[in-house]
């Protein structure tokens, strides 16, 4: 990590001379974001932001000259500026892959995180996660994200010209970024933040809490048409069954839903996690124990989740 003679950690990335912002390097931009992220939740958020976006605007003085170079309603203004222009989910929060666009981040490791042409769904994540989970270990390990981040570099990237050495430390800083846990190696919920999906099916308005954190729509109102929408969604072969990755990727999305605003910590999954899901899962509603999952079944999944959904809320109150 480069030093710093003051207390902008983002001053030492600027060009002394035009004071613009030199090209960050994957280690770079990994400290940066390490510094920024002081809690390790996976976000530049609340006190965070304030620090980074304060240092951000003023770290293009040669040093600091008090806090009246820049007032309050002008950091305001810039910290809406720059979150309407970066912060692609409107959630309040800088990302891994946001920050990667504020930053004048290496070319080829900015690459990694654009998200022009994200997945579909994660019925397709999970397809992807099975392919490069090459030893069917249940997670992405080093020399696996190798070889998953040359072909996501290949996709993007028609004249493909980056070196085994580059590739190499892209690798070590992406586990750096995404490996949670600090066990070498990425498991679903860590590889989701690196891959994610166009849409989770299941976070439609239909099944969503809203403002009063009671169900958008109860059991008693959920529609046969609703169930047969979102099984369409999911039965991506048009077979008449959810099955394989297609349920898997169900799966992931329904232990997302049912994560949701809980604290960061308790995000995280892996595919023990999901297997132990779809093993109660198919158990209980599997009704002719074929391993699929069929329209009337799925019927019942989700009028069962909405009811203890609902149950849950009314115990609150």
């Amino acid at each position: 990590m480069a030093g710093t003679t003051d207390g902008n950690f983002l001053r030492q990335f600027r060009d002394l001379t035009t004071r613009e912002f030199k090209q960050i390097t994957a280690n770079q931009f990994m400290d940066v974001w390490h510094h920024y992220d002081s809690n390790s939740d996976g976000y530049i958020e609340g006190k965070e932001l304030d620090s980074f976006l304060k240092e951000l605007v003023t770290s293009i003085n040669k040093e600091d000259l008090g806090p009246e170079v820049v007032s309050e309603s002008a950091l305001k203004e810039a910290k809406e500026l720059i979150l309407n222009a970066f912060d692609e989910n409107r959630d309040g929060k800088i990302d891994i892959a946001e920050l990667a666009q504020i930053l004048p981040t290496e070319e080829n490791f900015l690459l990694l995180f654009r998200r022009d042409h994200p997945l579909d769904s994660s019925v397709e994540f999970m397809k992807v996660w099975r392919e490069f989970d090459s030893d069917h270990s249940g997670f992405i390990e080093a020399d696996e994200l190798k070889n998953f981040l040359r072909h996501l570099l290949k996709q993007k990237k028609r004249e493909y010209t980056i070196t085994e050495e580059q590739l190499t430390i892209y690798t070590g800083t992406v586990l750096q970024l995404f490996d949670r846990n600090k066990d070498g190696k990425l498991q679903l919920s860590e590889m989701a933040k690196l891959l994610p999906v166009r849409e989770n099916f299941l976070c439609r308005p239909v099944f969503k809490r809203n403002i009063h954190k009671t169900l958008a729509i109860s059991a008693n109102k959920m529609t046969h048409d609703d169930i047969k929408r979102v099984f369409n969604l999911y039965d991506r072969d048009e077979n008449g069954s959810i099955e394989n990755e297609e349920l898997n990727g169900f799966l992931k999305d329904l232990m997302e839903l049912v994560e949701e605003g809980m604290p960061a910590e308790a995000k995280d999954y892996d595919e023990e996690d999901l297997n132990e899901c779809k093993k109660i899962l198919l158990d209980k509603c599997d009704l002719n124990h074929d391993g699929k999952i069929n329209l009337d079944e799925l019927s019942m999944i989700l009028m069962s989740y909405n009811r203890s959904s609902s149950d849950t809320e009314c115990a609150k109150e």
